[in-house]
C-alpha cells in the first residue's frame, strides 16, 4: 500500500541533510508514522524534538526499530529558520517548498497546536494515536508497540474514588452506561458543562437507568483536583494515578477539554459528543445520546461546526419547515455516517439544517464557538502541569 503514503507525503521526503529519500518504504505492512507538525519558533516545540529525538535513538536500537519513522510537517515561512531548525532531527521531513502538501496535512488532521505528534498505519493511514507526546512520555522504551487502542476495561483497571475518599471497585461500573468526562477545575467552559451535568446526572438516575461518570483531571495540582471534584457526585481516577489518567487520555484520542465521552454497558463508545448531546437535551429524553446523522443548528451544536467541515441546509424559518429539510438530506448522511461507523472512524463531514430567518442568529453560534473554542487544547509542552 505504498501509493497511500506517497499520495499522502508525496513521493520524496528529506532527511537531515536535505537529501532525496523515498517515502514508498514508509507503507509497508507493519510500519507506523509518527506526524510530527510543529515549528522553530515555538519554545514547546524544540523543548518536544529534544524529548523526541531521545525516545527515537532508544527506540531505533530497539527490535522494532525498522518499525516506526517520523516525518516532521513545519509550519514555517521562512527557509533559513526551518533549515536550522530540521538539521537537529534524525527523522524524515517534508521538503520546505512542499507548501501546499503541509497546508492539507495540518487540515486534514485537524491540527491546531503544537507540538502535535500523530501515529498512523503506513499501510492504511488510519489513526492509532493522536497524542503521540503522551506515548513517548509514558513509553519511553517502546515496549508497547504498536500502541493500539485497548479496551475500556483495560485502561480502566483499578480502584476509583468518590468525593468522600471512600474507594469504589471499577466494577461498580460493570452493566451502567458510563460518561468518561475529561475536565479541569481551570478551564472556564468545564466549570460550566459541570454545573449542567451534575443536573443531567441527577436526572438521569432519577429515571431508573445505570449510568455512571468517571472524571479523569486535567487539574494542574491535587489540591484543585479535590476542590473542584467537591462538586461532582460521581466518580474520578485517583489524582496520583497519572499513569492511568494518561493512558485514558492518549487511548481515546482526547484532544482538548472538556471532553465528555459516553460508552455502553460493554465498553464501546456511544458518542464522543457528550457535551452538545447534554447541552441540547436537558431533559435527557434522548439519553444515551446516539449520534445523529442530522442535526439541527443551535447554539450548543453550533460548537461541533470547529471540528469538521460542515454542510448546513438553510430553510423556511417555520419550524414545520425543519422536519422536511431533514428527511431531505437524511439519507446521504445515514450513507455516510453507516460508511464510517464500519471502519471506526468519524464521518469527514457533518450534516445541520436551520432556518433561514435565523441565519444571523447561527452565524453569531458558529463565531461565539469560534472564540470559546470548543475544546480548550492542553498545555503543549513534553512535562504536565506548565503553561
Amino acid at each position: 500500500m505504498s501509493e497511500l503514503v506517497c499520495e499522502l507525503l508525496g513521493e520524496r521526503l528529506m532527511d537531515r541533510d536535505q537529501a532525496e529519500v523515498e517515502s514508498s518504504p514508509l507503507g509497508c505492512d507493519g510500519r507506523l508514522v509518527a506526524l510530527y507538525f510543529g515549528c522553530s519558533w515555538s519554545a514547546s516545540c524544540k523543548e518536544f524534538t529534544a524529548a523526541l529525538a531521545d525516545f527515537y535513538s532508544r527506540f531505533k536500537q530497539g527490535e522494532n526499530g525498522d518499525k516506526l519513522e517520523v516525518v516532521f510537517i513545519s509550519s514555517e515561512e521562512e527557509y533559513k529558520p526551518w533549515q536550522e531548525f530540521v538539521g537537529q532531527m534524525p527523522w524524515l521531513m517534508l521538503p520546505f517548498q512542499d507548501m501546499e502538501r503541509k497546508i492539507k496535512l495540518w487540515s486534514k488532521y485537524k491540527v491546531t497546536n503544537v507540538p502535535t505528534l500523530i501515529f498512523i498505519e503506513g499501510s492504511t493511514g488510519r489513526i492509532v494515536s493522536r497524542n503521540g507526546h503522551l506515548i513517548i512520555r509514558d513509553d519511553p522504551l517502546g515496549s508497547e508497540f504498536p500502541w493500539g487502542s485497548k479496551s475500556f476495561a483495560e485502561v480502566m483497571a483499578g480502584s476509583l474514588i468518590k468525593n468522600n475518599g471512600q474507594v469504589v471497585d471499577n466494577s461498580a461500573l460493570d452493566g451502567s452506561y458510563v460518561g468518561i468526562y475529561f475536565s479541569a477545575h481551570w478551564c472556564p467552559p468545564c466549570r460550566s458543562l459541570t454545573r449542567v451535568l451534575v443536573e443531567t446526572y441527577r436526572k438521569i438516575k432519577e429515571m431508573g437507568q445505570k449510568f455512571e461518570i468517571v472524571f479523569v483531571s486535567a487539574d494542574r495540582s491535587e489540591e484543585s483536583f479535590k476542590q473542584y471534584f467537591n462538586e461532582m457526585p460521581w466518580l474520578a481516577v485517583p489524582y496520583t494515578d497519572e499513569a492511568r489518567r494518561s493512558r485514558l487520555n492518549w487511548n481515546f484520542g482526547i484532544q482538548g477539554i472538556p471532553t465528555l465521552l459516553i460508552l455502553d454497558q460493554e465498553g464501546k463508545i456511544v458518542t464522543r459528543q457528550g457535551r452538545p448531546a447534554v447541552l441540547n437535551d436537558i431533559d435527557c429524553k434522548e439519553f444515551p445520546w446516539h449520534p445523529k446523522p442530522v442535526l439541527e443548528l443551535t447554539e450548543s451544536s453550533a460548537l461541533q461546526l470547529n471540528e469538521r467541515p460542515s454542510l448546513v441546509l438553510f430553510v423556511d424559518s417555520e419550524e414545520e419547515e425543519l422536519e422536511p429539510a431533514k428527511q431531505l438530506i437524511q439519507p446521504i448522511a445515514e450513507e455516510i455516517f453507516s460508511e464510517y461507523k464500519a471502519k471506526d472512524e468519524d464521518p469527514p463531514l457533518l450534516f445541520f439544517v436551520a432556518g433561514e430567518g435565523e441565519r444571523q442568529q447561527q452565524w453569531e453560534f458558529w463565531k461565539r464557538a469560534r472564540l470559546q473554542e470548543f475544546n480548550t487544547p492542553f498545555p503543549s509542552t513534553t512535562s504536565r502541569g506548565t503553561n
